[in-house]
């Protein structure tokens, strides 16, 4: 049972966050007033799921009494009894909202994501994964009405991706995907196979947040290398004849970005730029986290990108996420770009890990 004073101490800090919101020092204040502004959304979040819990509880208690009215009628008794069975079954879950709403804010969940999904073993098949998995993230996004940009893409003579690099734009874009990165393994019959055989290939993903202004992530050009060359296309051929594709090193850290997605060289050393301080601010947190000790491992994983976190076994109609041990078989629908079931699941495995960790809540 959640303890209501307890919620009600909480949501006493809207006032407040609201007065901020108004406060000329705080408009004045861009990073400042953005962080206001998701501090505040998210405690009316909160005021919304604990009102509508405390209402389904206020709703329980009083269909208990009348059901366990003897002199009343039986009619209204079994309705109440009727209702007593919903409330019961939708309580779980606007418990689970209410206590998510107390864990802390992840701010970066709200960035936009930037995605690399390299091809691994499995040479033609594995590269032709790589291009299904970019199909169903795709239609993923359009469905939610979110932008794929493509930075940069290597691909394959039978429409295969060696390597694509591309961004989504979409408020809650990264928290979505956060899950993502690490190992996937395909079981399948390849197209390239005559015999019928199934064959087990991979592919790797990272997902990580966009950085913005507010990261204040300076790059001085003497710590760039900028390589200007001609952008390639499937199988190598050329997209175009002038040299516009940018590739840039980052050399106190060796991170390297690049992006040949637009004619314009211009363009093409704004997104690499882009994309190579979001590989640093990514690189900066796995720092922070380590040095802060943190031992709970959250479905990011460890950091170590290379874990197997899935496979896609195509025969049977099968998925498994190994982390939160899920299994779905509908494999068929989560390739197609129905991928809301698979993610919800994963946000509220990961939820109930929070849970037990930070606010000792075991699920």
């Amino acid at each position: 049972m959640i303890d209501k004073e307890q919620i009600q101490r909480v949501l006493g800090k809207i006032q407040v966050a609201e007065a901020a919101l108004s406060d000329p020092s705080v408009l004045g204040n861009p990073k400042l007033y953005r962080q206001k502004i998701r501090e505040h959304a998210s405690l009316k979040k909160l005021e919304c799921a604990a009102n509508a819990y405390f209402k389904l509880l206020d709703d329980l208690e009083g269909n208990r009494e009348l059901a366990g009215d003897a002199s009343g009628d039986e009619e209204l008794a079994a309705m109440a009894r009727e209702e007593i069975g919903r409330i019961e079954s939708e309580l779980p879950e606007a418990e689970r909202l209410v206590l998510s709403g107390l864990l802390p804010a992840e701010p970066a969940d709200a960035r936009n994501a930037v995605f690399e999904i390299r091809a691994g073993t499995g040479g033609d098949e594995a590269a032709l994964f790589a291009a299904v998995l970019f199909r169903m993230y795709s239609k993923f996004c359009d469905a939610k009405g979110w932008k794929i940009s493509v930075i940069d893409a290597n691909g394959t003579e039978l429409g295969g991706y060696k390597e694509i690099v591309f961004t989504v734009v979409g408020e809650g874009a990264y928290g979505a995907f956060k899950f993502e990165s690490g190992g996937h393994r395909v079981q399948r019959v390849p197209e390239t196979e005559a015999q019928g055989r199934i064959h087990t290939s991979a592919a790797t993903i990272i997902v990580f947040p966009e950085a913005d202004e507010e990261d204040e992530i300076d790059l001085p050009e003497s710590e760039l290398r900028v390589d200007i060359f001609c952008a390639g296309g499937h199988g190598g051929q050329g997209v175009n004849t002038t040299y516009s594709a940018i590739r840039i090193t980052h050399l106190p850290t060796g991170l390297v970005a690049q992006c040949q997605d637009e004619r314009s060289q211009h363009r093409n050393k704004e997104k690499a730029l882009g994309v190579l301080k979001s590989r640093i601010l990514d690189q900066r947190r796995q720092a922070e986290e380590a040095k802060l000790g943190k031992t709970r491992l959250d479905l990011r994983g460890s950091g170590d990108r290379s874990q197997r976190i899935r496979t896609y076994n195509f025969p049977q109609n099968r998925m498994t996420d190994h982390r939160a041990n899920l299994t779905l078989y509908s494999l068929d629908r989560i390739v197609e770009g129905d991928m809301s079931p698979l993610l919800q699941a994963l946000h509220a495995y990961d939820m109930d890990q929070r849970l037990e960790a930070e606010l000792g809540l075991k699920r």
